[in-house]
């Protein structure tokens, strides 16, 4: 019953309601986007040829990213993978380039700057993605002579097509996250995935070697990896903090009231990032695969082709350390010791036992590193439980492993929690406005000082 309580009180809320409205119309239009196929493609034959294939590697994961357009040949296909590519080249260079540094600290306007430079760095990335996707997937197999354009035209074509459409994506993204709910760009994965997610239990539960009690295990499995998923996501230490004292005449007049409160730091603050980090660098190799026999024999694409395996050592090897490092760098530039420490100071409050300022720092910093370790490690290992489930026999099919921990689960969970956070903060808000109006203060649009008359 509070469920069916919270949807009305949702749908009480007009702003919310208008806000969850634009997400799910704009997702739709994601989602039809989805399977549009490029111009020249035939569909008939990349169906047939994606139905009859059955390995679910690298070049799955990515169609799973995408909601199917990978395969599909979608205007669509490459998702929103470049413009993430992107925002990590920008990010890396927040910390090596002077120039970045100074415009992230030019605030608003800097931002802006920032956002204008990823988006012509998408572009960039398109460019170079586009072609090898069209070259190693689709060209020569499942194209026709569209308009007698002929091969090479009909490259360029499609090339720009997927660049603009990208942009596309990107576009919604924002408006999603500027007026809707939630995060945009994570809320377009979370909703590409979750629409493979019905089928590959159907496949799962429908495998030959499948029966009842398997199923039962199953299910109890993936209920414990969910439950460690949003413990590792919602997981916090507290740092206690003394709210200080101040003299005024002869009595003393506690600060916020002089009780104690304290700092949550997350043991994983960088959320799902470091995960979808990981996975787009991942996606790189899988554009450089060979698309002929004479290729397929060099040892640059025998190199490349190692990476793209994703039950294979190699690959999770590497995809483990990059979730690792990357736990620690959007860490450290998402959470500000420093900043946090001037902030206590300037609020008259202190960490009991530790100096404000500097000591207060150091001491912050500390700690976030000694949590934020075990955190990388159970991350690394969550994002590559997919692998160790299938090589133990724990899931039969490949679709459902990638559902088994790892990546996409991460994703969802992440993406779910952090959207609803958002729905519960305006519903509070409109229950603090609601106890204003209906209370004496209800008059107070007739103050006479308008600015403070709400």
């Amino acid at each position: 019953m509070r469920f069916f309580s919270k949807i009305a009180d949702i749908w009480r809320h007009e702003e919310l309601r208008n806000k969850i409205g634009i997400t799910l119309g704009l997702i739709l239009v994601y989602r039809i986007g989805a399977h549009i196929a490029l111009p020249g493609v035939d569909v008939l034959s990349l169906k047939n040829a994606a139905g009859s294939n059955n390995d679910f590697g690298l070049e799955g994961l990515l169609d799973l990213f995408t909601g199917g357009a990978f395969n599909n040949a979608s205007i669509f296909a490459l998702g929103i993978m470049p413009y993430i590519s992107a925002s990590i080249i920008i990010q890396l260079m927040s910390i090596a380039v002077p120039a970045v540094q100074k415009m992230q600290k030019e605030g608003e306007s800097g931002r802006k700057k920032i956002t204008q430079y990823t988006r012509l760095l998408t572009i960039a990335i398109c460019l170079v993605q586009a072609p090898g996707y069209l070259l190693t997937q689709v060209q020569g197999r499942f194209t026709v002579d569209f308009l007698g354009l002929g091969e090479q035209l009909w490259l360029i074509a499609s090339v720009l097509i997927i660049v603009c459409s990208t942009l596309v994506i990107m576009w919604l993204g924002e408006r999603i996250t500027e007026k809707g709910v939630g995060n945009g760009i994570s809320l377009l994965i979370m909703i590409g995935i979750i629409a493979r997610f019905p089928e590959s239990i159907g496949n799962e539960f429908g495998h030959e070697d499948s029966n009842a009690f398997f199923s039962v295990i199953e299910i109890a499995a993936l209920l414990i990896v969910i439950g460690v998923c949003v413990a590792l996501v919602q997981a916090i230490r507290k740092v206690p903090v003394q709210m200080a004292k101040l003299q005024q005449g002869n009595g003393m007049i506690p600060t916020g009231g002089g009780a104690r409160s304290f700092i949550p730091l997350k043991v994983n603050s960088s959320g799902v990032m470091p995960i979808i980090f990981a996975q787009a660098i991942m996606m790189v190799p899988l554009f450089f695969t060979a698309s002929d026999a004479e290729q397929a024999t060099s040892t640059f694409y025998k190199f490349m082709n190692s990476f793209t395996d994703f039950d294979g050592l190699g690959y999770n090897i590497l995809f483990f350390l990059m979730v690792f490092a990357f736990t620690f760098f959007y860490t450290a530039i998402t959470v500000n010791p420093n900043q946090m420490a001037d902030d206590l100071k300037r609020q008259n409050s202190f960490v009991p036992g530790i100096k404000p300022g500097r000591p207060t720092a150091e001491f912050l910093d500390k700690v976030l590193s000694n949590i934020t370790l075990p955190g990388a490690l159970f991350l690394g290992i969550v994002a590559i439980l997919p692998a160790i489930a299938k090589s133990v026999g724990l899931v039969h099919d490949d679709g459902f492993a990638i559902f088994f921990g790892g990546t996409s689960l991460l994703i969802m969970v992440g993406v779910i929690l952090d959207t609803l956070q958002q729905i519960e903060s305006y519903l509070l808000s409109r229950h603090y406005d609601g106890l204003m109006k209906s209370g004496k203060m209800r008059s107070r649009s007739q103050s006479p000082v308008g600015g403070l008359g709400g």
